[in-house]
């Protein structure tokens, strides 16, 4: 099985997170399914780490002025290698479409350099979306219509 941590964040998401039961489960017991369901210690891991930096952003304060708001976002050499041409512009629209804030865009970056995978494309990158909306507060609606878009490749407007 050629894995990697997006696989092992999906499963996660799809199975647990997402899943219609209140049950927490313990990370030992989860890391134990993983692994019986064919992931590699390593990715397991590396999945673990990159939700807890998730976690670990959601509670930091942030000073977000208005005039970022109608900053323009401006790609550095090492994330333009990371951020093809194709995903800045799906970003820019979801942010243009108030979908994706300035600030969580800047997390959805942050996490997509946080994977350090040469090779994410686009279904991915809903992925990592999705995961960052789900670690948010307020932004319920963002979730449902990514979420739409994950499992149904349309954007429908929620009111």
């Amino acid at each position: 099985m050629n894995t990697n941590i997006i696989d092992v964040l999906v499963y996660i998401f799809e199975n647990y997170i997402d899943s219609e039961t209140e049950e927490e489960m313990d990370q030992i017991l989860l890391e134990e399914d993983l692994a019986e369901a064919g992931f590699p210690e390593i990715e397991i891991k590396k999945a673990f780490n990159w939700l807890d930096e998730l976690a670990w952003q959601q509670g930091e304060e942030v000073i977000w002025s208005q005039t970022a708001d109608q900053a323009f976002r401006i790609y550095c050499e090492k994330e333009k290698q990371q951020i093809d041409i194709k995903t800045q512009n799906f970003l820019y629209k979801l942010e243009q479409a108030k979908i994706l804030t300035p600030l969580n865009r800047e997390r959805v970056i942050e996490r997509i350099m946080a994977i350090e995978t040469p090779d994410l494309n686009l279904e991915d990158i809903k992925w990592i979306i999705l995961l960052v909306l789900s670690n948010q507060p307020d932004q319920d609606v963002a979730f449902a219509i990514i979420q739409d878009l994950v499992y149904n490749d349309t954007i429908k407007t929620h009111h």
